[in-house]
């Protein structure tokens, strides 16, 4: 976490904070300068976090397929930091299972967190930044390259996953007369808490074996984009996919 870029006087919320990616751009954001509220459904693990980083960050329990929750969430955030500029809606499930399998409830869970949810988490931080006359919004929607890939047994978080892209892009298009920048960023394989388990397999192995550079990510390696999408240098960068791969897709 040595890069530097100046998020001094930003306030972000970030969802899915509570493990994985969202605590590392919890805690990469608030090294850069930010006031960051840390949203998640496990509230243990988010205080943890937030005691870890200081007096700039925030637990908010929020469940993103309840727009409630994402409401008080933000309501909670503004309370504590003043008018939340920045957002990322990283909360997702994997959503893994065969097509002829998998139960309705799963995909209709799965479609919840990860498409509506960061949907409802991208307007209701446009809907604040628009009220509170914020001119330089960022928001961050975390894809993933399932959202261009033939992905077998992850049929609906590929579905999930290229809806975000999507609606990134016409949000961005949206607001982009209120001076709010909307991308998103394709990470690859990187192990966490939700493919740890796969990649012990030897089909996990396996397909780690067929990526260019045979490996699995390094989750610092979206450090430096997250950074600059979330800064002021990114003025000019709107509806947008960075695919953040370690060239897995070639």
């Amino acid at each position: 976490m040595s890069l530097f870029v100046d998020l001094s006087g930003r306030t972000a919320l970030i969802t899915g904070a509570s493990s994985g990616l969202g605590s590392r751009f919890g805690r990469i954001l608030a090294a850069n300068g930010a006031q960051v509220a840390l949203g998640a459904r496990r509230k243990d693990r988010l205080q943890a976090l937030a005691s870890e980083i200081g007096s700039e960050a925030l637990a908010i329990t929020i469940d993103v397929a309840r727009e409630a929750d994402i409401i008080a969430g933000f309501d909670a955030a503004e309370r504590a930091f003043g008018p939340v500029d920045t957002v990322i809606a990283n909360a997702g499930v994997d959503g893994a299972g065969m097509m002829t399998t998998i139960s309705e409830e799963e995909i209709e869970h799965t479609l919840s967190i990860n498409l509506k949810g960061a949907i409802l988490t991208a307007r209701e931080g446009a809907r604040r930044m628009i009220a509170n006359g914020v001119k330089n919004g960022r928001i961050v929607m975390v894809a993933s390259i399932t959202a261009f890939e033939p992905s077998p047994g992850l049929v609906a978080y590929a579905a999930s996953k290229a809806g975000v892209v999507q609606a990134a892009r016409s949000m961005a298009r949206e607001w982009a007369r209120a001076g709010i920048c909307v991308n998103t960023i394709s990470p690859g394989y990187i192990r966490t808490a939700i493919n740890d388990e796969w990649f012990q397999t030897d089909l996990g192995r396996k397909q780690i074996a067929r990526f260019p550079k045979r490996r699995l990510m390094g989750e610092e390696g979206l450090d430096g984009p997250v950074l600059f999408l979330c800064s002021d240098a990114a003025e000019f960068v709107t509806g947008t996919d960075f695919v953040l791969d370690d060239g897995q897709t070639l």
